[in-house]
């Protein structure tokens, strides 16, 4: 089987280059909505493989070498999920990343949780990692006597006064600002555009509207002005007490809700830095402000979340299978989560719509580091058999991308393909330069892929396994680091299986322990062979930062390990 088929990927030495394929794209259009339907028109290129019988072992090779799924998975914790049982078994099922939901509980109770989490990694089982989601400046409703019930044609009035509580049609709203932001002919979405009023008039105080799409409403409804962001301070006061107590915690990243630029990337984390505290930033892109910045947000970030639900409500629905395609973080080496209705419909059923499982595979196949569950493990009625089916879809999805090579594996023409972080074509300096790091991560992976097996590397602050990360071998990278707190953060990396392990004095006897584990917990075979990968600048049993791969075999059990029982594990 030719390596450049299969075994490589994205990595085909044969495929275009970046400058070929700009070349051939076409122009992109002034009008966001016109560059979305044109991508949408242009789909998605892939060259197969030329037999089906390559395809066919390539899927088995697979399955044998890569009992992992790569697309790591986000679960919200709430009250259907906060118990000892239901989080352990939500592990078990495939959760990577822990969401503590601010908007919803307390400290005390996303305490348990944590704490709960901390007993878990502790089994050594698997490592979680725990994300905290400020509830950010959300413009709601204010409490209701009851639900109303409105119909398209009637009119409600929306005002900043206190104690409106939907009787005489008046509701408050917990923004001052809120007059000021609306415009007669503005139209307000609750919910995200499950109900929506078109702006009518407006005085000091009130905003009179029609009701455009009934339904009923409740108490403490989120509310956007379709088009605009609210002008609210990005971090409010609830959000620094959370950001505080997450600190106190030790979460490993915070999710800053309706970031508008990149200043308030760094406030926070010139903040951290002033406390000692390693937490990565990720940007939630939901609002048309944010788009607005997109680049200069995901520049200052450690990782983005896209925020589907939000950013639907503040700019044209149609829009946003574009945005979700361009926000992914493939130029910068920064993992993407995609979050928000994904197996909407299990909350209540215990089985998705197609339509949900075509979006899980989307996102797989565009490349995102991790998709996220939200109601489905907070407070649905089916938290399990959700991860059950995200977990199965992906893995499912994962095998079948094996059929296709080249950069155009992950995504679409409007995607940016995974390419240099750094072009190769600057100047290297040092052994140390970041520039090297990266090209030889490069070609490490192109290395596992062609001879289709893992890579294995040692790190202490896991720079290696997130560049290797990047260019999405085809195989699990195992990383082994003696750090908890890497271990915890490269758990939302794709295909990163992060263990923890005491360096030895001698490489020797820790490349020799590291393999007996792997074997030990079942992710290799006796006979396979293993890509052990050395790289750094603070280099682990070396005098001098260099860069080295070695080509192991898993030792063999003195009965031979057989495919055939390896493959039943």
């Amino acid at each position: 089987m030719s390596p450049s088929r299969v075994g490589e990927g994205p990595l085909n030495p044969q495929a275009q280059t970046p400058k070929q394929l700009q070349q051939q794209q076409q122009q992109p259009l002034s009008k966001v909505a016109a560059k979305a339907l044109a991508g949408f028109s242009q789909g998605v290129q892939l060259a197969e493989t030329d037999s089906d019988n390559e395809i066919e072992r390539a899927l088995v090779d697979a399955r044998k070498a890569a009992p992992n799924r790569k697309t790591k998975i986000v679960c919200t914790i709430g009250p259907t999920s906060w118990t000892r049982e239901a989080i352990f078994r939500l592990a078990e099922e495939g959760m990577d990343v822990v969401r503590l939901n601010m908007s919803h509980g307390d400290h005390k109770s996303h305490q348990a949780v944590v704490d709960l989490v901390r007993e878990f990694n502790a089994l050594g089982r698997k490592t979680l990692a725990i994300m905290l989601d400020t509830k950010g400046p959300e413009v709601r409703s204010g409490d209701l006597a009851e639900p109303l019930e409105l119909a398209a044609g009637d009119k409600v009035t929306y005002t900043i006064k206190e104690g409106a509580d939907g009787k005489d049609g008046r509701i408050s709203v917990n923004y001052d600002g809120f007059v000021e932001d609306c415009k007669v002919g503005d139209h307000l979405l609750i919910d995200g555009g499950i109900l929506s009023c078109l702006v009518l008039e407006k005085t000091a105080t009130d905003v009179v509207t029609r009701v455009v799409d009934g339904g009923t409403m409740k108490s403490r409804r989120h509310l956007n002005i379709r088009g605009k962001s609210a002008n609210l301070p990005a971090i409010t006061e609830k959000d620094w007490l959370d950001i505080k107590f997450g600190v106190d915690v030790g979460v490993d990243y915070y999710a800053l809700s309706f970031v508008r630029n990149a200043e308030v990337i760094y406030e926070l984390k010139n903040w951290l830095a002033t406390q000692g505290a390693s937490i990565g930033v990720l940007a939630k892109i939901e609002s048309a402000e944010s788009v607005e910045h997109l680049e200069e947000i995901l520049d200052a970030v450690d990782g983005a979340m896209v925020a589907r639900g939000d950013l639907g409500a503040e700019l044209p629905v149609e829009e946003v299978p574009y945005w979700q395609n361009l926000i992914g973080c493939r130029k910068r080496g920064k993992p993407c989560i995609v979050a928000t209705n994904m197996l909407e419909s299990m909350i209540t059923n215990p089985t998705p719509t197609r339509a949900e499982v075509s979006d899980i595979a989307i996102a797989v196949r565009e490349g995102a580091d991790a998709i996220m569950l939200s109601g489905e493990t907070a407070h649905g009625k089916f938290p399990f058999r959700s991860v059950e089916v995200m977990h199965t879809v992906a893995k499912r999805t994962e095998l079948n991308m094996l059929k296709y090579s080249g950069v155009r594996r992950y995504g679409s023409d409007e995607t940016p393909p995974i390419d240099w972080i750094i072009p190769p074509g600057r100047r290297v300096t040092s052994i140390g330069d970041s520039g090297l790091s990266e090209v030889f991560a490069y070609h490490s992976t192109a290395m596992a892929n062609t001879i289709k097996t893992s890579l294995v590397v040692f790190s202490r602050k896991g720079n290696m396994p997130a560049l290797l990360s990047h260019y999405r071998p085809d195989f699990p990278i195992f990383c082994f680091t003696e750090s908890e707190e890497v271990q915890r953060r490269l758990a939302l990396y794709h295909g990163v299986v992060a263990l923890r392990t005491h360096f030895s004095d001698k490489a020797e006897d820790t490349f020799e322990r590291a393999i007996q584990e792997l074997k030990d917990r079942g992710l290799v075979r006796g006979g396979q062979l293993l890509a052990i990968v050395q790289s750094g600048r603070q280099p682990i049993w070396r005098s001098t930062s260099t860069h080295s791969i070695q080509v192991r075999a898993v030792p063999k059990d003195k009965h031979v390990d057989s495919e055939d029982e390896y493959a039943a594990r």
